[in-house]
C-alpha cells in the first residue's frame, strides 16, 4: 500500500502560523508533504495572495498523517 505525499515549493500559512522565536516559525499541515530544505522559497498566505516574505525551511516533521514545517523568516515583503 503506498503513502500520499504531495510535493511543495512554497509555504501557504492560512494564518496558522506559530511564531517560535524572532524569525522562526511552525506551521501544520495536513497530509504527508515533501518541502525543500535549506533553499529560500516563497510564503503566501493564501496560494493566490502576493508573496509575503521569503523563508529557508529548517525541518519537517511527519507524523499520523500531519506535516509540522519550521521555517525561518530571512525578508518580510512591506504592506505598503
Amino acid at each position: 500500500m503506498g503513502m500520499p505525499l504531495e510535493l511543495n515549493t512554497m509555504i501557504v500559512t492560512k494564518g496558522r502560523e506559530t511564531r517560535i522565536e524572532e524569525n522562526l516559525f511552525v506551521v501544520e499541515k495536513e497530509g504527508y508533504r515533501l518541502y525543500p530544505i535549506d533553499i529560500p522559497i516563497d510564503v503566501r498566505k493564501t496560494i493566490e495572495s502576493d508573496t509575503s516574505g521569503t523563508a529557508v525551511i529548517k525541518k519537517v516533521e511527519w507524523q499520523e498523517n500531519r506535516t509540522w514545517l519550521t521555517y525561518q523568516l530571512i525578508s518580510l515583503n512591506s504592506t505598503n
